[in-house]
């Protein structure tokens, strides 16, 4: 039967106590939200040569290892600790794949051709986006946990329109389907986002 989800503040101070069982879920409970972070993070280049679970993985050993460096109270101060091992280690990895010479540019198709600045692309909505609005009303791992209930064409094209701020013409290219079928599946898949997480 799964848990509650539990205080992340309780969960530290119980951890630093040296509960094992709480370290554990303490890291268990932001899982889903790393794993978001790190699927941003990925560029889609790199997609095909590594998988955001493993940037998970190798940021929540480093975390575990580390984590008497960790000083803070708060949700917001160790969800920012854990971004910033993220960061680096996604940026240890681009940094990996271009040092080795693995990235074949030219292989890598443009957006859309065109002179301008973006490619001829229409640039992603401008008004703050649904998954903004609901992580101000909500933490941060409630909506991680929440995207992670959802079907995985749901979770897809909520991160590439709503966190990667794609355009919805790259959104259905990446889902290979068409810009209006793309557009309803966002809707539907906001929806359903929206009854998980309740008013």
């Amino acid at each position: 039967m799964p848990q509650a989800p539990a205080d992340v503040r309780t969960l530290l101070a119980a951890a630093r106590a040296g509960d094992r069982a709480a370290r554990d879920r303490l890291f268990g409970e932001c899982r889903d939200y790393l794993s978001l972070a790190a699927r941003a993070r990925v560029e889609s280049w790199l997609r095909a040569k590594a998988d955001a679970s493993d940037l998970v993985q190798q940021t929540l050993l480093e975390a575990h290892r580390g984590f008497e460096q960790f000083h803070g109270v708060t949700e917001a101060e160790f969800l920012a600790w854990l971004r910033r091992i993220l960061d680096h280690n996604a940026a240890d990895l681009v940094r990996r794949y271009h040092a080795a010479g693995k990235r074949q540019v030219g292989r890598e198709v443009p957006l859309a051709g065109g002179g301008s600045t973006l490619g001829g692309v229409e640039p992603a909505a401008s008004d703050e986006s649904p998954s903004a609005m609901a992580v101000k009303r909500e933490s941060e791992l409630a909506l991680a946990a929440a995207l992670a209930e959802l079907a995985p064409d749901h979770r897809e094209v909520i991160m590439l329109r709503n966190l990667q701020r794609l355009p919805f013409d790259e959104v259905a290219r990446r889902m290979n389907r068409s810009r209006p079928a793309a557009q309803m599946l966002w809707m539907r898949a906001i929806k359903k986002l929206q009854q998980i997480m309740g008013p």
